[in-house]
């Protein structure tokens, strides 16, 4: 049974930083394209980050502009862990951050994605 489990959320002021991490079990995915989405209070889930296998142990990220120069993306665990690190937060980042897996080209669209975590919760006061 494949699973996804999300963590390192929580609550940190504005310009602080935080890294969430998900760890995929039941099955193999390091040739799977791995990535972040976010839902915001009140908004639709939408895109931040995500790792696309281009062969070996080579992954190519990508970036929502929302996050851009803000935000790291990369795997680790043998392609099977996916990392986000978080800089320079700002309120708007709040949201449930929602890690995904797919077998593919990288997606930045939500419904191409087969897998997904429960979310992990990230809260920036001003």
């Amino acid at each position: 049974q494949v699973q996804l489990v999300e963590s390192g959320g929580g609550l940190v002021q504005a310009g602080g930083s935080l890294r969430l991490s998900c760890a995929a079990s039941g099955g193999t995915f390091s040739k799977y394209n791995m990535g972040w989405f976010r839902q915001a209070p009140g908004k639709e889930r939408e895109f931040a980050a995500t790792t696309s296998w281009r062969g070996g142990n080579t992954y190519y990220p990508d970036y929502a502009d929302s996050v851009k120069d803000r935000f790291t993306i990369w795997r680790g665990n043998a392609g099977n862990t996916v990392y986000l690190q978080m800089n320079s937060l700002k309120p708007e980042d709040t949201a449930v951050y929602y890690c995904a897996a797919r077998y593919g080209p990288g997606s930045s669209v939500e419904y191409e994605y087969d897998y997904w975590g429960q979310g992990t919760q990230v809260t920036v006061s001003s």
